[in-house]
């Protein structure tokens, strides 16, 4: 095989690994189509149902996002994500506009869900140290850049919620800066915990998943 031949296998290889996981990319593309079925349907069921405990709206849009990235890949995972984020809002809105900032976040998680997974390790244990990145990674840059810059620039303005302003109220006097703002919604409407739940869910389902022998998953 000459030069040129290597060059052009190893680049139609790096593109195919951007659109499928290593477990993916030699399936065929009735597989292929299954696991972005399911996938999507996950996030579907993450995106309509929601547990709210005190001040703490829990959801696992998380868990089904990154899962998403990690099991299809990062582009495929993401179409996923953006895919069962846009049905599991018309099915249950709320009455609250469409947040496309939270897709676009959500839809990143499983980009860099996927190209994490793609890192090489080959050493036992190697998912845990893929999982810490992923869960590390995800926070800063969907969860506070993404979402967060999103909701205080574009959704403050389309809807305020009264505990938050209560909240900007009673402890900041109303001052409504991007700093005190992630401070009230992490720490105060408690959205870390919803993210901490979600990655201790991730650490507990993926050697499960692991375990099922059908699945055949490389994760390491």
């Amino acid at each position: 095989m000459s030069q040129t031949q290597t060059e052009e296998k190893t680049q139609a290889s790096a593109w195919k690994r951007f659109l499928f996981s290593d477990m993916l990319a030699d399936k065929s593309a009735a597989k292929k189509i299954a696991y972005i079925a399911v996938l999507a349907a996950l996030c579907i069921v993450t995106n309509t149902f929601e547990i709210k405990f005190a001040t703490v709206q829990f959801s696992f849009t998380i868990v089904s996002s990154v899962l998403a990235g990690m099991m299809i890949g990062p582009l495929f995972g993401a179409a996923a994500v953006f895919l069962g984020d846009g049905i599991g809002y018309l099915m249950n809105s709320m009455g609250y506009p469409y947040y496309w900032w939270v897709a676009l976040s959500c839809a990143m998680m499983a980009v860099i869900a996927g190209l994490i997974m793609h890192i090489p390790m080959r050493f036992k244990g190697s998912i845990y140290v893929k999982l810490v990145l992923i869960c590390v990674s995800t926070l800063f840059i969907c969860s506070v850049i993404i979402n967060s810059t999103g909701m205080y620039y574009i959704g403050l303005k389309i809807y305020m919620p009264k505990n938050v302003l209560a909240a900007f109220e009673e402890r900041f006097g109303g001052r409504q800066t991007f700093g005190i703002y992630l401070l009230i919604r992490f720490f105060i409407l408690g959205q870390i915990w919803n993210s901490v739940v979600n990655y201790a869910l991730l650490f507990a389902i993926v050697p499960v998943l692991k375990a099922i022998k059908p699945l055949k998953l490389r994760l390491e």
